[in-house]
This record gives structure tokens, C-alpha cells and sequence, in this order.
């Protein structure tokens, strides 16, 4: 597969009270077209700061990120991102909300009556791939939570972006209607093509969904270690209880905790609890 995003030698850094903030430090990445990417590590580590200069939304200190072999300026219409809060229009049913920005180009000059026609079949499209054609005239606040977010992804995906974002997009979502979310964000990801970078807290959902994990560690926020998944294409949930499945969750969380300085912290607190067993044993 070729490349489809490249990250060079990425510095970050935001202006602090006292001194400046390192928020990510040297980030080497390459992910190929159609790739599933999800992104793991301690609060802080930089993952969400990375995705947003993805995105455009920041610019890095110093390196480039370069997408197609063009080096990131800003936002484009090649890039779409999905946020935990769905930031839906409530005055706008399920189908116009994800036909909110088409709506808008659409009087445009540069639009003609065909373009009109096609964002409708597309929005008719992806309205039938979320699953909501049952609910497409209803407006945010008769939704779930699941199902406002499967609006705020088909709203993503109108545009065709060859690339898809997703900021802890599932982490507002009770655990039933995440392993939903997970088969569906799969399905979607066969279906559109698209290259996907999905961050998460949840180290059961990164190996799920990823091709490959990229784990992050903090202060300052940097690349740690990447793990392939050694998981088919076709996945189903009760790969989670497969013991290649539980082994890489074991071996990612150590060493979380081990770039987080959590290890310690829990070492110290064992270490604590022992003293006052002992001193509460009677003489």
C-alpha cells in the first residue's frame, strides 16, 4: 500500500504560565492508504495534539506532516473528523444534518443541479450504511448516544474524505453500545476505503479496530513503541477472550504504566500497604 500520511521529525510545543509546554516531541510516522491506526497511552502523551495537526486544526512547532506527498496547511476536504461530543445541529433532522455542509456548497455557483442530485443519493447512501433509515426524519435530542454518533460519522463521511479521524469517539458510549459501534466503524472502514487514525483510552478497543497501535508516552508527549495486531481482517467480539488477543492487551498496558510512571506509583502503594499491615499486627 503507498503511503498515505507522513509525520517528520513533528515538534509541539504551546506557550505555558511559567515556561513553555513540550505537548509532542520528534513524532517519525508513516501510515499507508486504507490503513486502520489507532492511537494509545497516558493522558497527555500528546495523542489528540498529533490528530488535530493531522487535521489542520494545529501546526506543529517544527517538522511537517505531509499528506499525498503535500505538506499539511490547514484543513481540507480530504480530512474529516469525528469528536466524542457529536456537535449535531438540533434543529436539523437526522438526513439534514449529515447533508448540513453539501447544503451549503450547494449555493455556490460552482455547483450544478447533478452535484445536488449526487450528494442526495449520498446522503441517502450512508443514511442506509449507518442503519438509520428508520429514524432519518428525527432530530438529535430523540437520538441515542450511539445513534447521534453514527449521524456525526455518516455527517464525516459525506464529503468522501480519503482520510478519517476519530478523537475518542466512542468513549461517551455505554460498553454495549461501543462493541456495536466497533463492528459498525469495521464495516465502514471496508465499505468507504478510507485511511482511518482513531484514538482511544480503551486498550481492548484499539487492538479490536487497529491494523496497527501506535503507544504514546507523556512528558514529554512522543512516540513509545508500535505494535502490529495479530488478528484476521474479518474480526468478531469474541476474539477479545483469544489468548493472542489478551496477551498484546497485557503487554500494551505494562507498558503504559511503565511510560506513564503509573508502575511505580503502584509499586510505592503496595509498598505502603505492606508497611501498614505490618504495623497494624499486634505485638
Amino acid at each position: 500500500m503507498p503511503t498515505k500520511i507522513t509525520v517528520r521529525g513533528v515538534n509541539k510545543v504551546f506557550p505555558g504560565a511559567r515556561q513553555p509546554v513540550q505537548a509532542l516531541q520528534d513524532a517519525h510516522l508513516d501510515i499507508a492508504a486504507n490503513e486502520f491506526v489507532t492511537f494509545v497511552g497516558a493522558s497527555g502523551c500528546g495523542k489528540s495534539t498529533l490528530l488535530r495537526m493531522i487535521g489542520g486544526l494545529e501546526s506543529p512547532t517544527s517538522g511537517e506532516i505531509v499528506v499525498n506527498g503535500q505538506p499539511i496547511d490547514g484543513p481540507g476536504i480530504d480530512r474529516a473528523m469525528v469528536f466524542q461530543h457529536y456537535s449535531l445541529y438540533p434543529w436539523l433532522s437526522v438526513r439534514e444534518n449529515i447533508r448540513f455542509c453539501r447544503q451549503l456548497k450547494a449555493h455556490t455557483r460552482e455547483r450544478t443541479d447533478a452535484d445536488v442530485e449526487a450528494a442526495a443519493g449520498r446522503a441517502d447512501a450512508l443514511v442506509k450504511l449507518m442503519g438509520l433509515g428508520h429514524a432519518e426524519k428525527a432530530y438529535p435530542n430523540q437520538l441515542s448516544g450511539g445513534m447521534q454518533q453514527r449521524v456525526a460519522i455518516a455527517r464525516a463521511l459525506m464529503s468522501r474524505p480519503e482520510i478519517l479521524l476519530m478523537d475518542e469517539p466512542f468513549g461517551a458510549l455505554d460498553a454495549q453500545t461501543r462493541e456495536v459501534m466497533h463492528d459498525l466503524i469495521r464495516y465502514v472502514h471496508r465499505i468507504e476505503g478510507s485511511t482511518i487514525v482513531f484514538v482511544t483510552h480503551d486498550v481492548e478497543e484499539a487492538i479490536y479496530l487497529g491494523q496497527r497501535i501506535v503507544l504514546m508516552a507523556p512528558r514529554p508527549g512522543r512516540i513509545d513503541t508500535i505494535y502490529d495486531v495479530p488478528l484476521p481482517a474479518e474480526r468478531h467480539q469474541d476474539m477479545k477472550l483469544a489468548p493472542e488477543f489478551l496477551r498484546l492487551k497485557k503487554e500494551i498496558l505494562a507498558r503504559i504504566r511503565e511510560t506513564s510512571g503509573m508502575k511505580t506509583d503502584l509499586e510505592q502503594l503496595e509498598k505502603l500497604s505492606a508497611q501498614n499491615v505490618i504495623n497494624k499486627v499486634p505485638a
